[in-house]
């Protein structure tokens, strides 16, 4: 609809106008606010009904939100991003300028008040409004329903909507920064670096994923957007920083669905001189700690079933769990095979599947639809696991974990590979399946310099951002903890 159709925007420019004409400058280019509405709320609440605190000025700013005009008097609510609080007017009390601003304003407006607290008759604390400032004219009207957005089309196309019309939304995205200064804070606490690795990459690695690609002008090049900062924070591992982390987006070219968004926030950490089984330990004892700080618990309640983070947390290993929960031997490719070709969603070609790629689809179909309670899984085939040291008791597998809670892994883990030679294999073995396989990592000379220079042994470990935001905050959907997810252009 244009606003020419739109008799509502129609009048919201008229105002506009008409506010200008009358020397009202409707965006002006600062105000002093003096306090936020949360604080006066928690500051004033014990007041009794008629009680008035009128040696005590404050100055608020914030969007009006209801209106209610009484003829020489009216109650409007105003919303920062703290709280919301009920404020009452009486006109002929303001300046001629200031009531021929009230006069043309309109829900969804940006205004500054300054006065005074009291709670009404109705034991409704409001503040008694001294002066009024237009401080934003808006030309487009607000959703009408504000208990929240119930299109979700709208809501994640335009979360500038969702932000004001939903209180809850916003604690969500509020908790979501408490959980990553968490993180930082316990990495900080265990004497890890921050750093930052590039995101414009030559050559992409540290995940079995699609990269997007992009080209440089200036140096006639093609580049990968950072589909994981593992290959980067190793180098620094060789370089003598023994704790590193980064805290960054990632960007896969792959699927959108609950959990999977193309642009995603990554966290890794490397520390030297330790394995998975020590990482383990610390893993979960940063996301128990992480939790309990920013949910009061250690248990949460996620789409109505309880998550009890408390360390420690189930093991289960690859081979174990095809076992329990296929019912067949993971050794017997034939037996591997009629289950995928039973209860595959999809025709997979299995001719092209190493025995190690049927045993972790298997595993995903039969087990982890079974992994509600945080639980490591452990102990891969080596054919999938490139970047890992062979496990200490069995040459087939490797020293790797993946976390999981609610059915989702929440990270993935190793004891590094760090023997040069055995690296350069395993590489060049991706690198022959690269003809079928364009997750397959790509030969990284550079990368291997770096192990040939020596990497001291290491346990590295990567976790999900917005997974463990999901859970802690109960949405169901990546797309609800994510301010922009990615979205299909709207051409309408």
């Amino acid at each position: 609809m244009s606003e020419h159709d739109n008799p509502i925007k129609a009048e919201k420019r008229k105002k506009l106008h008409a506010m200008k004409e009358k020397g009202i400058n409707p965006f002006p280019y600062s105000f002093e606010k003096t306090a936020h509405i949360e604080k006066i709320v928690a500051e004033y609440s014990h007041l009794v009904a008629g009680e008035k605190k009128p040696e005590n000025v404050f100055k608020i700013a914030g969007r009006l939100m209801t209106l209610r005009n009484m003829g020489k008097a009216s109650f409007f609510n105003v919303q920062d991003q703290t709280s919301t609080l009920q404020c009452y007017v009486k006109v002929e009390e303001l300046s001629e300028l200031e009531r021929a601003a009230f006069d043309l304003i309109d829900l969804g407006d940006i205004v500054g008040i300054e006065g005074y607290v009291f709670k009404s008759q109705k034991g409704e604390l409001s503040l008694y409004v001294k002066h009024f400032h237009i401080l934003t004219k808006t030309l487009e009207p607000l959703p009408e329903k504000f208990h929240g957005i119930q299109d979700v089309e709208i809501k994640y196309r335009h979360r500038h909507l969702d932000l004001i019309s939903d209180p809850e939304s916003r604690k969500v995205f509020e908790k979501r920064g408490k959980i990553i200064k968490a993180i930082k804070r316990f990495l900080d606490d265990r004497g890890f670096m921050e750093v930052e690795t590039p995101v414009l990459q030559p050559l992409y690695g540290g995940a079995a994923a699609h990269p997007f690609t992009t080209h440089h002008r200036a140096l006639d090049m093609k580049l990968y957007m950072k589909i994981s900062p593992e290959l980067y924070l190793k180098r620094l591992i060789v370089g003598g920083f023994e704790k590193v982390y980064e805290i960054g987006k990632n960007f896969r070219n792959e699927g959108i669905d609950r959990s999977h968004n193309p642009e995603f926030t990554m966290l890794e950490f490397y520390e030297a001189y330790t394995d998975y089984n020590y990482q383990m330990k610390q893993f979960e004892d940063l996301v128990s700690t992480v939790c309990k700080e920013t949910t009061g618990s250690m248990k949460v309640s996620y789409q109505g079933k309880e998550i009890d983070f408390t360390p420690p947390w189930a093991r289960l290993t690859v081979m174990d769990g095809i076992k329990q929960h296929a019912a067949i031997d993971p050794q017997d490719e034939k037996a591997l095979d009629e289950y995928l070709k039973k209860n595959s969603d999809k025709p997979v070609k299995l001719d092209k599947l190493t025995r190690g790629e049927k045993q972790m689809k298997v595993f995903e179909i039969a087990a982890e639809p079974h992994l509600w309670q945080p639980t490591f899984v452990l102990d891969h085939p080596v054919d999938i696991s490139p970047l890992t040291k062979i496990h200490r008791g069995n040459s087939q597998l490797v020293e790797r974990f993946e976390p999981f809670a609610a059915c989702m892994e929440l990270g993935n883990a190793y004891s590094e590979l760090n023997d040069p030679e055995e690296q350069r294999n395993r590489l060049k073995e991706q690198e022959s399946k690269r003809g079928h396989d364009e997750e397959a990592h790509p030969m990284d000379e550079d990368f291997l310099h770096a192990i040939e220079t020596g990497m001291p042994p290491t346990g590295g470990v990567g976790l999900g951002i917005e997974r463990i935001v999901m859970i802690f905050t109960d949405r169901p959907s990546i797309r609800d903890i994510i301010f922009f997810p990615t979205m299909k252009i709207n051409n309408k």
